[in-house]
């Protein structure tokens, strides 16, 4: 078998189709979850901690430029090339995870409730031949 067609067997397998799929789905539903943790979990977080915006939570690890004029925000700085310890997109980063994979388990966990094999009742015994019944009735009159 040639490499060209071990690599197309390979690649048409449904292991191989199901991953991608996988992989699509994965990068359009953590996208949601981003949204869901930068858009509305976040800031009710900032609002108990003080009112702050996380993704501002950083340190300057250098001055800014002697010209920079912008404000001290995390974009700001970014921009004018300041290296910054961003502490606070780490922090929104990890809150994104633990939020996904919450919700990954709790898929995977009703999945695994409906995949469960219910079991199978004890099947009646096979029915007795008809010859043998009449036999039975047969004998069983003769003893008496």
């Amino acid at each position: 078998m040639s490499v060209l067609s071990e690599f197309k067997e390979f690649a048409v397998k449904g292991n191989v189709v199901d991953l991608a799929v996988g992989v699509i789905i994965g990068g359009a539903f953590g996208k949601i979850v981003d949204s869901v943790v930068k858009d509305l979990i976040m800031p009710l977080v900032g609002k108990v901690v003080g009112g702050l915006d996380f993704s501002n939570y950083f340190v300057l690890l250098s001055n800014p430029p002697a010209d920079f004029k912008g404000p001290m925000t995390y974009e700001a700085l970014t921009k004018a090339g300041v290296p910054l310890f961003a502490y606070g997109s780490f922090l929104t980063v990890l809150l994104n995870f633990i939020i996904l994979a919450f919700i990954i388990f709790m898929m995977i966990k009703q999945i695994n409730r409906l995949k469960r094999i219910e079991p199978t009742p004890v099947e009646a015994a096979p029915a007795t031949p008809e010859d043998i019944v009449l036999l039975r009735e047969i004998r069983d009159s003769l003893k008496r």
